[in-house]
């Protein structure tokens, strides 16, 4: 990681926790911990009045820690397992508070710019000494019960609303222990819950989990295995699989599919998925088409982006996608 400015100075346990462990391996390394105030997990990020994210007006909780590395992704500080520093360069003073409190010395000036180097331990000192907010640590340690006092502050917009809490990321299911207390948690409270996956996770804890959740919004890259495996990192074989699983179990799954141009938004592609979900009997479809919205934060993360010439597809192939989906008697949801 680098980042620079120019210097200006100055009971018994259910059949699916026995797999848990292996979920991690997985899924990512698991950061979740049991504290005196019960399970405790990573999350990067709380956010309110969350429109697209499940019924209802809904607050959605984002775990940290992804099996996947998208190449669109839209939250690139939710891959990684760890806390992440950002750098939010058009806010920097230039003041050098950062370098002073740095207890690493990972914050120094060399050749008239500020730079962060690699013994950063992303400890939050210079995100805290910061006067314009230019630094912010993504990712922090709550515990369920911190978690649940700041998601009950929205319970009247989940009541009139028929919202609730929708789970992210990242991945949920990369923390499986945190995520169930969770979900046990909000069903103790009689709160909607959703759950929103990649789909890889072992078998059992994606059952198990999703048995929890009053809906699973489960995102389908693509069907191609060679692209999957180029723009995501990983093989498409046990995504799939795990869909059909849940399918056979008759739970509540609406399919989320990013339409990404020149990736996935391919007539064969479309055909595949069609074809897939018609078999699996999972009539309800979620179009989410490309958005450049998250790009600026792949600068802030010191990470490349690899799709800086790709747009947002036009209207009219969004507007076809949708039209092949419906023709086979799906229930088409576009944007968000």
């Amino acid at each position: 990681m680098k980042m620079k400015v120019k210097w200006k100075g100055g009971a018994s346990a259910p059949p699916f926790r026995k797999h848990m462990s292996t979920a991690n391996n997985q899924s990512g390394t698991s950061h979740e911990a049991a504290g005196a105030s019960g399970q405790a997990g990573l999350v990067f990020d709380i956010q309110r009045y969350a429109l697209h994210d499940g019924p209802g007006i809904r607050t959605t909780v984002f775990f940290k820690g992804c099996p996947l590395t998208c190449w669109w992704c839209h939250n690139p500080e939710g891959r990684s397992p760890k806390p992440d520093l950002m750098f939010f360069e058009n806010r920097c003073l230039v003041c050098g508070d950062c370098i002073r409190v740095c207890p690493h010395g990972a914050v120094h000036c060399l050749k008239g710019e500020v730079r962060t180097d690699s013994e950063c331990q992303v400890c939050g000192t210079c995100a805290e000494a910061c006067p314009a907010g230019a630094r912010k640590v993504a990712g922090r340690h709550m515990t369920v019960a911190e978690v649940m006092r700041e998601v009950e502050q929205d319970l009247i917009f989940w009541d009139e609303s028929g919202g609730g809490v929708t789970f992210s990321g990242g991945e949920p299911l990369a923390q499986p222990r945190f995520l169930e207390s969770l979900l046990d948690a909000c069903r103790e409270k009689r709160i909607h819950t959703v759950l929103e996956t990649c789909g890889l996770a072992n078998r059992d804890v994606v059952l198990g989990l999703s048995e929890k959740a009053g809906l699973v919004l489960f995102d389908l890259k693509t069907l191609d295995p060679v692209k999957h495996k180029k723009f995501t990192g990983v093989s498409n074989d046990s995504i799939v699989a795990n869909l059909e699983a849940l399918a056979a179990k008759h739970t509540a799954v609406m399919v989320r599919y990013p339409i990404i141009p020149e990736i996935n938004d391919d007539s064969e592609n479309v055909g595949r998925m069609v074809s897939l979900l018609s078999r699996l009997r999972l009539w309800q479809i979620h179009l989410l088409p490309y958005h450049e919205s998250g790009t600026e934060k792949y600068k802030r993360l010191g990470m490349e982006f690899r799709l800086d010439d790709i747009k947002a597809p036009p209207a009219s192939l969004v507007t076809k996608i949708a039209a092949e989906f419906e023709k086979a008697g799906f229930k088409v949801k576009v944007g968000g």
